[in-house]
């Protein structure tokens, strides 16, 4: 079966799936009232799709390893930390937490500049290894997650509430104005990667062999370090850390697509982050009722497929030996 053809069956799937969520028991008499919430909310699953599995597919290439996301740079812990911060020096009424706009471009702003102090000093001598710099991440992420602990320790059980509702991703009541920056803003950035996507091909081959075609691997790795941090600020600052969507959505695709190109393989992943999110949702609200959330349900399939991953490694690693 032919790349193109996979996609247009992706495709028909992905337009049957968000069809099922936007009118599946929904009243002729409320129709006017309930469609806006549901398009807003498969609007925002469109955008947060569209970012981690752009990012993750990216991040998996030029780290070369499939159990990898963007999430252990550690900006999942540092949105948190923010979230945390706040509440605890000013309270849950501060207008960066009561103003949903100011909590957002707060957070992407801190998020990428973050990323970006680290990229810099780290790209500073060339040759830097990848895994330096995720090594960095996850120290980094536990400095967060730990301080973040400490202070929730400490705050108020009411304020607690709405630290915890930051922990989970959530696509109830979102912002149509952030949604809309959000969208150019991942947008502009989608653009930037697919300008270098040329470059991934190459890359995936590993850093001596792009190299010796003659790709500026530092530097081309480091300007796609900074569009991953973007496109992950955004999505989490939009709907909350999904942990393991990207694990799950890029492996799948790869499994599905068999194709090393990545004009295909970004598409496809795009395509499968959508089924899985709307599908996600469509079960959240549909048969549990908003008693558990799409975060719960993504890691543990998620969560499962990576311990699948590390058994299917170990058990090849052993057959080889």
């Amino acid at each position: 079966m032919g790349c193109k053809k996979q996609l247009w069956i992706l495709g028909i799937a992905t337009v049957l799936v968000i069809s099922v969520f936007l009118f599946l028991h929904i009243n002729i008499q409320t129709i006017d009232y309930v469609m806006p919430l549901r398009i807003k909310k498969v609007l925002a699953i469109i955008l947060t799709a569209i970012a981690i599995a752009v990012s993750s597919t990216i991040f998996q290439t030029i780290t070369n390893n499939r159990i990898l996301t963007p999430s252990i740079i550690g900006l999942d812990s540092l949105y948190l930390f923010i979230q945390t911060l706040i509440v605890f020096l000013f309270g849950a009424l501060h207008i960066t937490m009561v103003h949903k706009e100011v909590n957002f471009f707060l957070s992407v702003g801190v998020m990428v500049l973050f990323s970006n102090v680290i990229f810099t000093l780290l790209f500073r001598k060339e040759g830097r290894n990848i895994f330096i710099i995720l090594l960095i991440g996850m120290v980094f992420g536990t400095l967060f997650q730990s301080f973040s602990t400490f202070m929730q320790l400490l705050i108020n059980p009411d304020e607690f509430l709405i630290i915890q509702d930051k922990m989970f991703a959530s696509f109830q009541n979102i912002d149509v104005d952030i949604l809309l920056v959000a969208y150019i803003l991942a947008l502009i950035t989608v653009c930037i990667c697919y300008k270098e996507m040329k470059y991934l091909d190459v890359m995936s081959l590993g850093r001596e062999e792009a190299i010796n075609l003659g790709v500026d691997y530092d530097k081309v790795m480091q300007k796609f370090l900074f569009m991953i941090a973007i496109l992950v600020a955004i999505s989490t600052a939009l709907v909350g850390p999904i942990t393991f969507l990207g694990l799950l959505v890029v492996n799948i695709t790869k499994e599905y697509m068999k194709t090393y190109q990545h004009k295909y393989l970004i598409v496809a992943s795009i395509f499968i982050s959508i089924i899985t999110l709307v599908g996600g949702q469509v079960l959240v609200e549909r048969i549990f009722s908003f008693s558990t959330t799409i975060n719960v349900i993504i890691n543990f399939f998620g969560g499962s497929y990576f311990i699948y991953l590390l058994l299917k490694e170990h058990v090849g690693s052993m057959s080889n030996g």
